[in-house]
């Protein structure tokens, strides 16, 4: 009879579940909200990191034609016809020669330069412009996305500490759902927070080596027209064509 009293009395004390989905549903609507706000981030900020990435890999691929290309031509308007039209540095090469048409209307030397100058420095300011956007969801979402996990954390140890209140005992049954929602919350966020930041810090730096070939580039593109041509950088040749392996010699035939 004993044992069948203590067998009634372990089957009665039923196991408790805990992981992910059991610390979420005992968060309820304000668990899933700020979830889904971190899925939100996350998936941004990847969506940005490689579309940004695809971007800056094919600007600095299209400045190979200007290397290689564009200073081979006889004027920036045959030069302009060389890079591909959704390029930067067509967009420059194009403002260009435009300033050039337009610079003859200037009665002063020096309002011409400036003119010129201007002129590329404005379509400068708009390519980097372009390359930049979206860099600042990724710093809001590495300056922001820790402290929305810390609301989900302040939250959970919140019901904690209400559970404890209600039963009067700090039993584990009682608080290891709230404390490990708390703890998820809080490695979400910074799950989120750090790519964001690795990736917000490593395309500015791919960006800034972007603005410095552009710089370069408007800087030659006014030495070439203040000079009527007589200044531009030297050229760099491309790339041979690999050649053929050379077939082996056939054996000569043996003399009879």
């Amino acid at each position: 009879m004993t044992l069948t009293l203590l067998a009634a009395a372990g089957g009665a004390a039923p196991e408790s579940e805990f992981g992910f989905i059991q610390a979420m549903e005992q968060g309820g609507p304000v668990a899933w909200t700020i979830l889904a706000i971190m899925v939100i981030m996350s998936v941004g900020s990847f969506y940005i990191l490689f579309t940004k990435l695809f971007e800056q890999n094919k600007v600095l691929g299209q400045y190979k034609n200007v290397q290689t290309q564009f200073w081979r031509a006889s004027s920036l308007k045959e030069g302009a016809t060389k890079l591909e039209k959704d390029s930067p540095w067509r967009q420059l090469a194009d403002d260009a020669v435009k300033a050039q048409e337009d610079h003859g209307k200037m009665t002063d030397a020096l309002e011409s330069h400036d003119y010129m100058h201007g002129s590329l420095q404005r379509s400068e300011d708009s390519i980097n412009a372009v390359l930049n956007g979206g860099l600042a969801f990724l710093a809001t979402v590495g300056a922001t996305a820790p402290f929305v996990g810390l609301l989900g954390t302040v939250i959970g140890i919140y019901r904690a500490l209400i559970n404890i209140g209600i039963a009067g005992n700090a039993s584990i049954d009682k608080v290891a759902g709230p404390v490990g929602e708390a703890l998820i919350m809080t490695a979400i966020g910074l799950l989120v927070a750090v790519p964001a930041v690795f990736a917000f810090n490593w395309l500015q730096g791919r960006n800034r080596k972007i603005a410095a070939l552009l710089s370069t580039f408007s800087t030659d593109l006014l030495a070439y027209m203040n000079s009527n041509g007589a200044v531009k950088p030297a050229v760099t040749a491309a790339a041979p064509a690999a050649k053929p392996a050379a077939k082996p010699a056939a054996a000569p035939a043996p003399k009879a």
